[in-house]
């Protein structure tokens, strides 16, 4: 049996299982994790100069800011909303200049911002988290 994989297919099976039962609040939660570990794997990558690494892990951050946006609700959202949206097209712009310029600090600018957005999620009241 070859253990590495079947632990990768293990980690896959969870990941669906947790996807499926978890809440819209949940999720969102575990895309911005996600995002954080592809920018922080970009920033990595940028700082040992392996272009390929690079452009893959910026570009899967990307892929998640973009999913984020595209699940605003804007009608509804109000103003957090909005300027959510607007945060994210930064970031993906700055990911971009990052990409493009090589460049760890613009990386670490997005993750901070990230940081900042999931703290604020997680720390959302029960009551607000499903409504």
């Amino acid at each position: 049996m070859n253990a590495p994989k079947a632990l990768q297919q293990y980690k896959q099976v969870d990941i669906h299982s947790t996807v499926q039962t978890a809440s819209p609040h949940k999720l969102i939660s575990m895309l911005l994790t996600g995002a954080l570990e592809a920018f922080a794997k970009g920033k990595g990558a940028i700082e040992r100069n392996e272009i390929d690494a690079r452009s893959s892990h910026l570009n899967k951050g990307n892929d998640i800011l973009i999913a984020l946006r595209d699940n605003l609700n804007l009608e509804e959202g109000g103003d957090v909303a909005a300027n959510l949206d607007k945060l994210y097209v930064y970031m993906l712009e700055t990911s971009l200049q990052a990409n493009r310029l090589n460049d760890a600090d613009k990386v670490q600018e997005i993750m901070n911002l990230l940081l900042e957005i999931k703290q604020g999620w997680d720390e959302m009241p029960i009551e607000y988290r499903n409504g």
